[in-house]
């Protein structure tokens, strides 16, 4: 029998999304309970962060990969409520769509957006990491946001680790493409030993 040990030792040594996509098919009907008994935080923070760069409660937000609701809950907690959600799981996005957190959920990736799709901010809290998704989904993000829009992610010790994560960080502000608005290193997931940077950047 599966345990919840499982999920966290086989997820981050996959790097091709269908395999990503049938790991969390198979642990969905535990993957919060085994989040929250390990601590996992990232998603509070990406909230407070989002807050500090001053974005409007009114402000229509992304949630990107948003799994079962978790960083959807902490982002109504935080006075948030036109949520959007987009996961590639759609065993996932079952569970978050029977909390009634968002007002539109989208199964797959940033390319299942409609074309005409713009958001004053978005959130991929746990999700830019080898196992999940590749740096180049800051520019797909960053594009699908209005100018001046806010974009908060966290990247995890094996995000840093990959160093490409952080590089593509860095040519965004040296570009002028966005402008760095907050950053803080902190506990992702404490039950794992697990740390993360939480970033917030503003589209020029």
């Amino acid at each position: 029998m599966a345990t919840d040990e499982d999920f966290f030792e086989g997820i981050y040594g996959l790097t091709e999304q269908e395999q990503t996509a049938a790991h969390y098919a198979r642990f969905a009907d535990r993957y919060e309970a085994a989040m929250r008994e390990n601590g996992y935080c990232t998603p509070a923070r990406c909230a407070e962060a989002l807050r500090s760069a001053g974005v409007p409660g009114e402000t229509a937000v992304l949630d990107i990969g948003c799994g079962t609701g978790l960083s959807g809950e902490a982002l109504r907690a935080a006075g948030y409520a036109a949520l959007d959600g987009m996961d590639f799981s759609a065993e996932m996005l079952a569970v978050a769509r029977a909390k009634g957190l968002y007002r539109t959920l989208w199964h797959g990736d940033m390319g299942a957006l409609p074309a005409n799709a713009r958001y004053g901010a978005a959130v991929a809290a746990g999700v830019l990491n080898p196992a999940h998704a590749p740096p180049n989904v800051m520019d797909a993000v960053l594009a699908r946001l209005a100018p001046g829009g806010v974009f908060v992610f966290s990247l995890n010790d094996h995000a840093i680790a990959d160093g490409g994560y952080e590089g593509r960080v860095h040519e965004l502000l040296d570009t002028g493409a966005a402008e760095l608005l907050f950053r803080e290193y902190g506990d992702h997931m404490p039950g794992q030993d697990l740390k993360a940077w939480v970033l917030a950047l503003r589209r020029r």
